[in-house]
């Protein structure tokens, strides 16, 4: 490689950490800026693009976020991030752009052990009500009897913790522990989200709110791709002694979502 192709890659690399930069404080217009120069640049870099879609996307310009996408799409025919992407502004075509929403910052998460952990939710809200959420986007638990449910900052259902892990959260939540939540992934119509002790009440002090296994090593609990920006998602492990018992069937007496969200209406 010359040193004119190294200064160029370093000076791609350089543009792109503060397009990323920006978009994980979620100053979107100034993204797509940065971007657009990257572009100018560089008018063959599908990541580019991508981000670029993502930053359109999340400033509720689908329109111009879908001709980003399907310009990465003509670049790389394979790419996926563009082919999920578009497939979401399928979804969100014709629905508001406006939504309310917090972008957490990841390394609030990384915490010492038993602290914090992804988990899988079940009884999923629709995919229109999904498709406005993104990795990293704050989230709230609500608990309702045994059930412990998630929900955006507007208070719509995104779906039900399972019971292997609600069970013990629920318990600790009544005696007094405080809980921040954050989107993981979105994926195939699932949902991980990453759930934090913040605040442990003097009466549960020695419980830990998620436990490890004996085989277990002591680590942070959230890995760094969680939240990469706009690339291939990888499987997130869920950790705890309660994963391997979670099941996703209905609990005894339990509500779906439609009838837990026409309860609330």
């Amino acid at each position: 490689m010359s040193y004119l192709q190294e200064d160029e890659t370093r000076l791609r690399r350089l543009r792109a950490r503060e397009a990323i930069a920006l978009a994980m404080q979620s100053r979107w217009e100034e993204a797509v800026e940065a971007n657009r120069a990257i572009i100018e640049a560089f008018p063959t870099d599908v990541d580019a693009f991508n981000r670029l879609g993502r930053a359109l996307m999340e400033a509720g310009r689908y329109k111009d976020a879908k001709a980003a996408y399907e310009k990465a799409l003509e670049l790389d025919s394979h790419n996926q991030i563009a082919k999920k992407n578009l497939a979401r502004l399928s979804i969100l075509k014709g629905t508001s752009a406006a939504t309310e929403r917090h972008r957490v910052a990841p390394h609030l998460f990384l915490q010492e052990t038993g602290k914090a952990a992804v988990v899988n939710l079940i009884h999923l809200a629709p995919e229109k009500v999904l498709a406005h959420m993104a990795a990293g986007d704050q989230v709230f638990l609500r608990s309702e009897g045994q059930r412990l449910w998630v929900a955006d900052m507007g208070g719509k259902l995104l779906g039900e913790v399972e019971p292997g892990y609600a069970v013990r959260l629920l318990e600790l939540i009544r005696g007094g522990n405080q809980y921040s939540a954050a989107v993981a992934s979105l994926k195939d119509k699932g949902i991980q989200v990453i759930i934090k002790e913040t605040f442990q009440h003097p009466s549960q002090v020695g419980r830990l709110s998620f436990p490890l296994k004996e085989s277990e090593s002591v680590r942070p609990y959230i890995p760094e791709t969680v939240f990469k920006y706009e690339e291939e998602e990888e499987p997130v492990p869920t950790e705890g002694e309660f994963a391997e018992e979670a099941t996703h069937e209905e609990p005894a007496g339990g509500q779906t979502f439609e009838e837990n969200q026409e309860e609330e209406e």
